[in-house]
């Protein structure tokens, strides 16, 4: 019925980041370097928003 072809890839990096954001708190609260925890949240975003972006 409603074909949108554009994607809104703030959105998309938003609560992907979010996400990944839950499990890297839980990752800092276990002991991990919260740099390395903002590393792995940046990674698994851009990868989430990169795959929606090629489906």
């Amino acid at each position: 019925m409603y074909n949108n072809n554009s994607r809104d890839w703030l959105n998309s990096l938003v609560v992907a980041g979010l996400g990944a954001g839950v499990m890297t708190s839980f990752a800092v609260g276990q002991g991990q370097n919260p740099i390395l925890a903002l590393g792995v949240t940046a990674i698994a975003a851009v990868t989430a928003v990169t795959i929606d972006g090629l489906l």
